[in-house]
């Protein structure tokens, strides 16, 4: 097969790698659609993914900037060439799809489509979305298609790779979502058995008290002083539960391990780069490096859900007895004024009291088009 410079079994390869890598669903849509646009040399590319109420749960362009998006308005729905790729196994390569009878309810703003090729993403007999491509980048003759059948098979063998990187991506989140679930579950079983029936006493007590105040003084400050004791158990209790959820792998292998592993997952799960540099030599007390890895979480959060950006950068290094955390981005940025103002936050509040929490500052450097930077600073113990 000939495919122009993106043409070779380098280029199939590193599609293929660059749809493995991602976990997340969204991510691997987006990867799929720019792996597919670029090795067959087209204009656009789309991926649809079907709901059960005839339209798309999701539907990813590329070749589109985000403004003529927005002029084209909602999602499509599942009609004419679209539904086909959804209930025919058969490719449709056409020379014009604005030609064919089942062409209709295209939007005014969107891109004008000519030559075309589309086929359905399958795992087995479901149908996992719809995979096309228009205008390729190429010399046509007059009604013919820039496609040709080698394109056809090339995304042929493509789509096969995206239904295995889609369902995995699936599996994931289905996984990640039963993590979640079950660990609320056990956190609320615990703190139900560790502390519901010491608050129970107590309120018992406390009435008692109310009750022995003005016929019987000196029994009632025996019942506040009880009151006092279970208020001091249900508070060990809580925050034994609380420390409880300390990441194990601080404590097995460190802040400058654990960060650095957890940022490699997050770099194979998204399609940002997220690097890390630590240079921290001696261990930190516990709250402190627990300070630092949560503001980290929250941070790295904000930057690849929020920032648009393609590359966060982590470092961590010591600064006499403490540390310095720092999570830059190169995304849109924003005005950390105009948030406060509008009652959003974006776990700035949290991280900031996490900083404080263990004596620390926190400090939020950002501007409309020019990143974001978070910076934690801890002492030492």
């Amino acid at each position: 097969m000939s495919h122009g410079p993106r043409s070779g079994l380098a280029a199939v390869s590193s599609a293929l790698l660059a749809m493995s890598r991602h976990l997340e669903v969204r991510d691997v849509l987006k990867t799929i659609v720019a792996s597919a646009r670029e090795l067959l040399d087209a204009q656009y590319a789309a991926l649809g993914v079907p709901d059960d109420h005839g339209g798309f749960a999701q539907f990813v362009v590329d070749g589109v900037s985000d403004e003529q998006w927005k002029a084209i308005g909602p999602l499509p729905r599942r009609h004419g060439v679209l539904a086909a790729m959804l209930d025919d196994a058969a490719p449709q390569r056409l020379a014009d799809v604005r030609r064919d009878p089942r062409f209709g309810g295209w939007p005014s703003a969107h891109p004008d489509l000519v030559d075309f090729l589309g086929l359905p993403v399958r795992d087995g007999d479901e149908v996992l979305g719809a995979l096309f491509l228009a205008n390729k980048n190429c010399p046509k003759p007059d009604g013919a298609c820039g496609f040709t059948e080698d394109d056809e098979e090339l995304l042929g063998i493509l789509a096969q790779h995206a239904a295995i990187a889609l369902t995995n991506a699936r599996l994931y989140e289905r996984s990640r979502e039963l993590t979640i679930a079950e660990e609320r579950s056990r956190l609320a079983h615990e703190l139900h058995d560790a502390v519901s029936q010491k608050l129970f006493s107590l309120r018992l007590t406390a009435q008692a008290a109310a009750r022995l105040v003005d016929r019987d003084p000196a029994r009632a400050k025996g019942e506040l002083q009880q009151v006092a004791v279970l208020a001091a158990e249900a508070a060990d209790e809580l925050r034994a539960a609380v420390v409880e959820l300390r990441p194990a792998a601080l404590d097995e292998d460190g802040l400058v391990a654990t960060l650095r592993t957890q940022i490699q997952v997050l770099d194979r799960a998204h399609s940002a780069r997220v690097t890390f540099t630590g240079h921290l030599v001696r261990a930190l007390p516990a709250a402190q490096e627990e300070a630092v890895l949560r503001v980290a979480q929250e941070a790295l959060h904000n930057a690849l859900r929020h920032s648009g950006g393609e590359h966060v950068d982590v470092t961590l290094e010591r600064r006499g007895n403490g540390a310095v955390l720092r999570v830059g981005d190169d995304g849109g940025g924003f005005d950390p004024h105009a948030v406060r103002r509008a009652g959003r936050h974006l776990g700035l509040v949290s991280m900031r009291d996490r900083a404080s929490g263990v004596g620390g500052t926190l400090t939020v450097e950002s501007a409309p088009g020019k990143g974001t930077t978070i910076e934690l600073e801890v002492p030492g113990g």
